[in-house]
């Protein structure tokens, strides 16, 4: 199931999307394996906080965030990886570690690896550990208003 808020932006902005029902996974491999989706193509999403604030950042599963490098992109502020205690409640509507890569649904800013940028489609986590969804990079972009960035780095 989609979490309420995401499935209440895709259907008011008529968003071209396709629900992928999987296996139960918790890693962005796994669930990129599980939705037959290429690890380039499929968007985790890594809570951070940036000086003390939760924030998203969205990248391939193929990589992995180097919070030095996106400290320095962000103005030298303090970039830290936030654990599932500090953002856990601020989704409510979804399970702990599946959250669509969203962040106005949630109050939080969305900065997305441009590599991320160059794919036609993204999938991603729609808020369970048994669902994704698969749209067109652009639409998702539109929707999400991400700030774009290149920091991730091959895994």
């Amino acid at each position: 199931m989609l979490s309420p808020r995401l499935h209440n932006l895709l259907d008011e902005h008529h968003a071209p999307y396709q629900t992928l029902v999987h296996d139960r996974t918790v890693t962005a491999h796994e669930t990129a394996a599980a939705s037959h989706v290429h690890q380039q193509q499929f968007a985790k999403t890594v809570m951070l906080k940036v000086d003390g604030r939760l924030a998203m950042m969205v990248m391939p599963a193929a990589y992995r965030v180097d919070l030095t490098r996106l400290s320095r992109a962000l103005g030298g502020g303090v970039v830290e990886l936030a654990s599932e205690t500090e953002f856990k409640d601020a989704f409510a509507d979804c399970e702990v570690g599946a959250m669509p890569p969203f962040g106005h649904l949630y109050g939080m800013p969305v900065y997305v690896d441009s590599r991320l940028a160059q794919q036609p489609e993204i999938a991603f986590n729609a808020g369970s550990h048994t669902d994704a969804v698969r749209m067109p990079y652009e639409e998702f972009e539109k929707l999400a208003q991400p700030e774009l960035l290149w920091l991730a780095h091959v895994m």
